[in-house]
């Protein structure tokens, strides 16, 4: 099976689980699911940090129950503090992560590597829950958004690829690439313009920046493995590596999506 064909199919297998997944699971079950989705990226994130196999899994759990424990435990607390959650996030991937990656910082401190998998997965997670929430459709429509913008990227970056984007964090990264998810995410916009009364040129700024942001993300996953010396954040997923290597886009993207959703809720 040539690679292509092993990443298309494991796609399409992803997308018929987890669809059905946010349509029809109730709030509790897609809780449990994505915190277990946590868990495994914790684990793959600390190995990239090069944690000793005990302490990777110790951390990969601690992660995955402070994700089902939280809303129970803070109980009226909780939209607070997912608010709080998503904000931080939103100062990393705004702030931190541009300068880490112009920088070029190694950070192998055991501390920093842990809180840092902490800020990549946990307001993840609460985005997840807070999108759901609102709905089925925003949740899919947000992930979408990262899922394009990765498949077009691919895909026009294998065809036409060119000129390297960032060749000493990601070599096999492009500007060519970069534009063929502009390209399709600009039809995505038309297409959910076209679905809605939201204004195509809204639309475009916005999935502009969303479409920055999971490049970023993704860029941050690849910084990290080059430091580590690996090419995939695990084996799980045949084509696309660990589960970590899918959703390096998604934590970036869905915290950033959640903070403007939850920004203009409370300014409507």
């Amino acid at each position: 099976m040539t690679p292509v064909l092993s990443r298309v199919l494991t796609a399409i297998l992803l997308l018929a689980v987890f669809v059905p997944a946010i349509l029809w699971a109730p709030a509790w079950l897609w809780a449990i699911l994505m915190a277990g989705v946590v868990g495994v990226a914790a684990y793959e994130w600390a190995r990239l940090s090069r944690f000793p196999p005990l302490s990777a899994r110790i951390y990969a759990v601690l992660l995955m129950l402070c994700a089902m424990g939280l809303p129970y435990a803070l109980d009226r607390d909780w939209p607070a503090f997912q608010i709080a959650l998503i904000a931080l996030a939103v100062g990393f991937w705004l702030i931190v992560a541009p300068l880490w990656l112009l920088q070029q910082w190694h950070a192998p401190q055991t501390f920093v590597r842990a809180a840092v998998g902490v800020v990549l997965l946990l307001p993840t997670w609460a985005a997840l829950l807070y999108l759901h929430a609102h709905s089925a459709a925003m949740l899919i429509g947000v992930m979408a958004v990262a899922w394009i913008a990765d498949t077009a990227a691919y895909f026009a970056g294998r065809r036409f690829g060119r000129h390297k984007l960032a060749p000493a964090i990601s070599p096999g990264k492009t500007w060519e690439g970069v534009g063929g998810a502009f390209a399709a995410l600009a039809l995505y916009a038309g297409a959910l313009s076209s679905l809605s009364d939201m204004p195509l040129l809204s639309l475009l700024l916005v999935l502009s920046g969303l479409l920055y942001v999971s490049i970023l993300g993704d860029l941050f996953e690849s910084w990290i493995k080059r430091v580590s010396g690996k090419k995939d954040s695990g084996d799980l997923l045949p084509g696309h590596g660990g589960v970590l290597d899918r959703i390096d886009a998604l934590t970036s993207t869905l915290p950033i999506a959640t903070g403007m959703l939850m920004w203009l809720e409370r300014s409507a």
